[in-house]
C-alpha cells in the first residue's frame, strides 16, 4: 500500500508545484524575506521585475490590434462595435464616479489623516517633482487629440493603447468594406499573427515567478515593512473601501449577468497573483483577454472593453485619489465642506480619465485637485510619497477586476456573452486547465473554433461565435496550457 501511496503523493505535489499560482505565491514569500533581511540586494533586483513587464508590454499593442480586427471582421457588423463602445463608456463613467464617492465616504468615516497636524511648510516636495517629471494631466481637447496617432507605426512604437485601438477599429471597418473574401490573405495573416502572439506570451509567462520574486524583494528592500505602520489608518481605509467595492461589483455581476464573481476569481487566480506580485495589471492583460474569451465573451467585446477600461475605468485609482485627497486635507488641519468635497469628485472625474501612461499620474491628479479646491496646500501631496507604493496592490486588483466585470456586463448588454459557456468554464476551471495542458503537451493543436452554444451546435442549430482556439466543442474551455509555468 505504501508503495502505491508514495507515487500518488509525488504526483500531487508535482501538480501543485506546476501551478503558476503556487509558483507565484512561493516566489512572493521568498522575495519578501530577501527584501527584508537583505534590503540592498532586494533593491538591486528591480530590473528583474521591470524586464518581465517590458516583455509583456512589447506584445500588447499588436495583440490588441489582432484581437479587435479579427473580432470585428468575424462579427461582420460595425454597428455592434459602436454599441459596445458607447455602452462601455456609460458603464465606466457611472462606476468610476461611484468609486470616487465611496472613497470620500470612507475618508469622512475613518478620518485617516485626523490628528497628524502636519505643517505644509516642512514638507519636501522634491520627491513629487521627481515622480511627475514635470508632466501634467491633458485637458479634454488634448486627451481626445492624443487618441489620434501621428502615424500608425508611432502608435505601436509608443505602445499607446487607445491609438492602437482606434487604428484597429478603422482597419477592421475598411476590411469589412472591402470584404474578407476579397482579402483573405490579410485576414488570415492577422488571425494567425494573433495566435502566434499568444504563444509568445505563453513563453514569457514561464518567467513570472522570477519576476514576482524580483518585484517583491525590491518593494520590501526599498520601503521596508515599517512603512506599513506609518500609514496604517489610511491603508486600512483604502483596502477596506476596495473590498467593499469588490463586493458591490460581485452583486452587480450576479444581478446583471447571473455569474459568480467568486468563481471568476478562482478561474483567474493565477493572473491576479501575478498582477499583485509585479504591481502591474498590464502584464496580465493578454492572458486576461484570452480567459475572458474562453469564458464566453465575444472577441470584439473583449478587444474593445478591456483596453478602453485601462484608461477610462480605473476604479481602484478612483477610490485611492478621493480618499487620499481627504487624508491630505485632514493631515494639514483643513476641514472640507460638502461643496468642496463635491468639487473634489468633479475634478477627479476629469483628471482620473487621463491617468494611463502619464508618469506620476496619481501625484499630478492630487496636485490638480488640491489646486482646484483652493484650501489644500499643494505641498501636502508630498505626504503620499510614502504611501503611494503600498496602495499598488489595492489599485491593481480593483482596476483589473473592475475591467473584467465591465467586460461581462457590457457583453451581456449587447448579447455578446454566452452564459452557458461562461457557467461551464467558471464552474470547472481546474478541469479545463488540465485538459488544455494535456492537449498542449501531446502536441494536438486542432485550431478549431468552439461554437458559442455547444449544446445547440451539436444539434446543428447554434450560431458559431469565436470563443476559443484549439479546443474541442465538447471540452470545457479554460486556461491556455502554453501559459502554464
Amino acid at each position: 500500500m505504501s508503495q502505491v501511496i508514495a507515487p500518488l503523493r509525488k504526483t500531487r505535489l508535482r501538480n501543485v508545484l506546476s501551478s503558476l499560482f503556487v509558483q507565484v505565491l512561493i516566489a512572493a514569500v521568498i522575495g519578501i524575506i530577501a527584501g527584508h533581511f537583505w534590503p540592498d540586494f532586494g533593491e538591486a533586483l528591480k530590473p528583474v521585475g521591470d524586464g518581465f513587464i517590458r516583455l509583456i508590454k512589447m506584445v500588447i499593442a499588436p495583440l490588441i490590434f489582432c484581437v479587435v480586427v479579427v473580432g470585428i471582421a468575424k462579427a461582420g457588423d460595425m454597428r455592434s462595435v459602436g454599441r459596445i463602445g458607447f455602452k462601455a463608456l456609460i458603464y465606466f463613467e457611472v462606476v468610476t464616479t461611484a468609486a470616487l464617492a465611496l472613497g470620500l465616504i470612507a475618508g469622512n468615516v475613518f478620518q485617516p489623516g485626523a490628528g497628524l497636524n502636519v505643517d505644509p511648510g516642512t514638507l519636501d516636495t522634491s520627491g513629487v517633482e521627481a515622480k511627475t517629471q514635470g508632466g501634467h494631466m491633458p485637458g479634454p481637447a488634448e486627451f481626445v487629440l492624443h487618441m489620434i496617432p501621428d502615424s500608425a507605426v508611432g502608435a505601436f512604437a509608443e505602445n499607446e493603447l487607445l491609438q492602437v485601438l482606434l487604428f484597429a477599429v478603422l482597419f477592421a471597418s475598411g476590411l469589412l468594406h472591402v470584404g474578407i473574401d476579397r482579402a483573405p490573405q490579410v485576414f488570415n495573416f492577422i488571425e494567425q499573427a494573433g495566435e502566434i502572439i499568444f504563444k509568445v506570451i505563453g513563453y514569457v509567462m514561464r518567467l513570472a515567478p522570477i519576476a514576482v520574486f524580483g518585484s517583491m524583494a525590491y518593494l520590501i528592500g526599498q520601503y521596508g515593512l515599517s512603512s506599513l505602520s506609518t500609514y496604517a489608518k489610511l491603508i486600512a481605509a483604502c483596502y477596506g473601501s476596495a473590498l467593499l467595492f469588490i463586493v458591490l461589483l460581485g452583486i452587480l455581476m450576479r444581478v446583471l449577468t447571473g455569474l459568480s464573481l467568486v468563481r471568476f476569481l478562482r478561474y483567474t487566480r493565477e493572473e491576479f497573483a501575478l498582477a499583485v506580485g509585479t504591481a502591474s495589471s498590464e502584464c496580465v492583460m493578454p492572458r486576461m483577454m484570452e480567459k475572458l474569451e474562453r469564458a464566453g465573451c465575444r472577441k470584439e467585446a473583449v478587444g474593445l472593453v478591456v483596453p478602453t477600461g485601462y484608461s477610462f475605468n480605473l476604479d481602484g485609482a478612483s477610490i485611492y485619489l478621493s480618499l487620499a485627497t481627504l487624508f491630505m486635507a485632514q493631515a494639514v488641519g483643513v476641514d472640507l465642506t460638502i461643496g468642496q468635497q463635491i468639487t473634489v469628485v468633479l475634478v477627479l472625474i476629469l483628471t482620473s480619465k487621463g491617468m494611463a501612461g502619464v508618469p506620476g499620474s496619481a501625484f499630478i491628479a492630487l496636485s490638480a485637485t488640491a489646486s482646484a479646491v483652493g484650501v489644500i496646500p499643494v505641498a501636502a501631496v508630498a505626504l503620499m510619497l510614502g504611501a503611494d507604493r503600498i496602495m499598488d496592490t489595492m489599485r491593481v486588483v480593483t482596476n483589473l477586476l473592475g475591467n473584467c466585470v465591465a467586460t461581462f456586463i457590457v457583453s451581456k448588454w449587447d448579447n455578446a456573452l454566452d452564459q452557458d459557456q461562461a457557467r461551464q468554464v467558471l464552474s470547472t476551471p481546474e478541469a479545463s486547465s488540465k485538459a488544455l495542458q494535456s492537449e498542449d503537451e501531446s502536441g494536438e493543436q486542432s485550431g478549431e473554433r468552439v461554437p458559442a452554444m455547444a449544446g445547440e451546435a451539436a444539434q446543428g442549430t447554434g450560431t458559431p461565435v469565436v470563443a476559443a482556439e484549439g479546443i474541442p466543442a465538447q471540452q470545457a474551455p479554460g486556461d491556455d496550457a502554453t501559459t502554464k509555468a
